[in-house]
């Protein structure tokens, strides 16, 4: 039951706020680490973390402090000047994730924008494709953001009702998923994928693990043959890794675990350490030298403020061990829930802190985490059957503990 406090703010959203949401019925003032608040103080345990945002956990200390420091020296002068900051953070992303050149944004939509962009110029003018003839391949069940590009390709037409007309360029092919009944590795998925190709294709864009798909996780491989589908047809293969890359699946990386490395790379979520919209598109020299004064730009992108928070964030992955423990707590979040054999349990996939229990269509997904939030933990569904697990990667056992505990009493209720 909700006070009336939070009824009253509650109203105010929904008096003047569009209703492009719907969220659980809880107001929220504050977080720390693993944890957040209602507005009467009652304390839950986040086991969604704003959808990968927070991986290093509510108002870290350190976060906070370069984030005030820099504020109080320089938050903005846009990209019309060099600074310090931002040369620093281009640098260390780089090194770190091995790509030769950033190229820096805000969200994460408009990191995907700006990869689709990449990869047609790259396909005109170093592959030799007829002007405004580029094809982008995309995957069946595809979430990249929300700008009318990017919803245009999805599959989901609630995404694209009553916002066309849509841009040509994007044909969809087949995801491969774990549970596929294929005789040979992801032989659908390929076989679609090669099918869609042509000599206008300039890319191949997926997600290595589909999160607003239901945390829809390919069988191990198909990244592989991917990337050798792309190099055989001189493709460039895009990866959008916002939700899964910066230590979610316990990897760097989620394309790590294939021990492949894709043409062009896309972050943001967890870039900004929880505080800030962050993201970025990495490629090699050769990809971004397509790019000119004057072709792309963001007037907040790469901004002081957040190139020192990004910075930090990304130094706190490996300081905080951020993503081994992903690595070893999400086995074994996973390996208890797989134990808990309730019959509306239809899978249980994922990998690191990034886990999808998908339900039968008999319960609801919504209602499951209507009723965590009464038990202290704050979860949300996908598509009306996956409930998504996905702490602050800073979450030790015991919480995970406590939150299994939380999580069987409810499903006992469900049974």
């Amino acid at each position: 039951m909700t006070s009336n406090l939070q009824n009253n703010l509650i109203a105010k959203e929904e008096v003047y706020g569009a209703k492009n949401y719907s969220p659980l019925p809880i107001v929220l003032n504050r977080g720390e680490g693993v944890y957040l608040w209602d507005v009467d103080g009652n304390k839950y345990l986040d086991m969604m973390s704003a959808y990968s945002a927070v991986s290093h956990g509510h108002s870290h200390p350190e976060l906070i402090k370069v984030l005030t420091d820099q504020a109080k020296k320089l938050s903005i002068s846009s990209r019309a000047f060099y600074t310090e900051p931002f040369a620093e953070y281009i640098e260390k992303l780089s090194k770190i994730s091995n790509f030769e050149s950033v190229l820096p944004m805000n969200t994460g939509a408009e990191a995907v924008e700006t990869a689709i962009k990449a990869a047609r110029r790259w396909g005109y003018f170093t592959k030799g494709i007829q002007k405004d003839c580029a094809e982008i391949i995309v995957a069946e069940g595809n979430f990249h953001g929300r700008t009318t590009t990017i919803v245009g390709f999805s599959s989901e037409e609630e995404y694209k009702k009553g916002f066309g007309p849509f841009a040509n360029g994007f044909v969809e092919a087949e995801y491969c998923r774990s549970n596929c009944d294929c005789s040979k590795v992801c032989e659908k998925s390929i076989t679609s994928i090669k099918n869609a190709l042509n000599k206008n294709t300039c890319a191949v864009l997926v997600e290595p693990i589909q999160g607003e798909g239901g945390i829809i996780t390919p069988q191990s491989g198909w990244l592989r043959q991917l990337r050798d589908l792309c190099n055989e047809n001189n493709v460039l293969l895009i990866l959008d890794e916002i939700q899964s890359g910066l230590g979610r699946t316990g990897k760097l990386f989620a394309f790590e675990h294939e021990g492949i490395k894709p043409d062009g790379l896309i972050l943001g979520k967890a870039l900004g350490g929880g505080l800030l919209p962050v993201s970025a598109f990495l490629s090699s020299k050769e990809v971004m030298s397509h790019f000119n004064p004057g072709s792309h730009g963001s007037t907040f992108g790469g901004n002081p403020l957040a190139a020192r928070v990004a910075s930090k964030a990304l130094d706190l992955l490996f300081e905080d061990n951020l993503i081994e423990n992903s690595k070893v707590m999400g086995s074994y979040l996973k390996a208890q829930l797989s134990e808990m054999k309730y019959s509306f349990i239809k899978e249980i996939r994922g990998k690191g802190l990034w886990i999808g229990v998908e339900l039968d269509s008999t319960i609801s997904a919504k209602k499951i985490c209507l009723s965590l939030m009464k038990e202290g933990i704050l979860a949300k569904e996908t598509h009306q059957s996956v409930i998504r697990f996905a702490p602050p990667l800073v979450i030790k056992k015991d919480e995970i503990d406590w939150a299994l505990k939380k999580i069987d009493k409810v499903f006992q209720k469900y049974e």
